[in-house]
């Protein structure tokens, strides 16, 4: 087995013992950490069989968040403005009721479009053929009355408002305004001559699984054009399209130097989000029971708020998991930014494993206080 590769700043040693545990524990266990601290590096791992530091590999949700960093960009620019009606920037949605339906609801789970009857074919994410057939259909609750995550659909309503506002897709805008200034190693939308750092996303089938009804709230929720959605990273043109939904590639330092670099500054730069643009994004949305699941969570506007179940960070903290408990996420409290990036998907709704990571980091820059 790997050992764990890297370094940790001085005070962070606990993290390293943390980390050097738990490979111990799986001899299966690979996974990248990495942690920034007033954007400077502290902490830097890798560990397992067949995962290197440069490996690019699969984070499912934890792509929402990244589009979200799109999404605030806009906002910061007055070119989207959360208060305003979808509608307005988008007319075909103004139907079955969702006219009044505002932005900041419709990017926190609140729309009641978690998907479409017949799903998506893998060909039409991304483009405004889905947008076009989610904008005709009718929500599965009143529109801002509820919540229930959109597992898919969130990225399709990102990426046709930025078209709207914009003209450009948001994978290019990503690209060209955040990924390349910014050095950031998280992909939407893979580019050829990375394909041979990237790793298969690992992962066990779940035996006999139950049959879900593709009509029920939980079938649209997750009716994936694939047998499972675990696949999607894996396939060539998912991630080559890069859906920003669940299908961005990169590494746990990509993860850790984007928030870094939106909410500190990497290496003495400035933050490429302000401090109005953060609270505006970040302030939570929703809490409880979520309509799709029944189980409790919290987000802002795209981005995943820390809550007893999804304990990651404190109450400022801000972020998004990924189906194969990938984290990634800041903390203004700390002035802290954290990546996680496991190899094999990890069992469990919370990721226990990126949590306790997490809390490791926190606590070791809790002390050099």
């Amino acid at each position: 087995m790997q050992t764990s590769l890297g370094f940790v700043a001085p005070g962070y040693a606990n993290v390293l013992a943390l980390f050097e545990s738990l490979l111990a524990e799986d001899s299966r266990y690979s996974a990248q950490l990495a942690a920034y601290h007033q954007g400077l590096p502290v902490v830097h791992l890798t560990g397992g069989p067949d995962m290197a530091a440069d490996t690019l590999t699969g984070a499912y949700s934890c792509s929402k968040g990244v589009a979200a960093m799109v999404i605030a960009l806009l906002v910061q620019d007055g070119v989207l403005e959360l208060d305003r009606p979808v509608a307005y920037y988008w007319p075909d949605f103004a139907v079955h009721g969702k006219d009044r339906l505002l932005v900041r609801e419709a990017l926190s789970h609140q729309a009641g479009l978690p998907g479409v009857e017949g799903g998506f074919a893998l060909e039409e994410f991304t483009t405004a053929g889905a947008a076009a057939r989610l904008a005709a259909a009718a929500p599965a609750w009143e529109p801002g009355r509820q919540f229930g995550y959109h597992a898919l659909t969130i990225g399709i309503l990102m990426e046709e408002l930025c078209r709207r506002t914009t003209g450009e897709a948001l994978q290019d805008l990503y690209d060209r305004r955040i990924r390349k200034p910014q050095e950031v190693e998280f992909f939407l939308g893979l580019p050829e001559d990375q394909e041979p750092r990237y790793r298969d996303v690992l992962y066990d089938d779940a035996p006999n699984q139950p049959w879900v009804d593709p009509l029920s709230l939980e079938g649209l929720n997750s009716n994936a054009p694939v047998s499972t959605i675990m696949e999607l990273p894996n396939i060539r043109s998912v991630r080559a399209a890069g859906m920003s939904a669940a299908g961005g590639v990169g590494s746990a330092d990509g993860l850790a130097r984007l928030y870094a670099a939106a909410t500190t500054g990497v290496g003495g730069g400035e933050p490429f989000l302000t401090g109005g643009t953060i609270a505006a994004m970040t302030r939570e949305q929703v809490w409880g029971l979520d309509r799709s699941s029944g189980l409790d969570n919290a987000f802002a506007v795209v981005f995943m708020k820390p809550h007893p179940s999804r304990n990651f960070g404190s109450h400022r903290a801000f972020g998004h998991e990924g189906a194969n408990a990938a984290l990634g996420f800041a903390d203004p409290s700390y002035g802290l930014s954290f990546g996680y990036i496991p190899r094999r998907a990890e069992e469990g709704r919370t990721p226990g494993r990126a949590h306790r990571l997490a809390a490791e980091v926190r606590r070791s820059t809790a002390g050099l206080s």
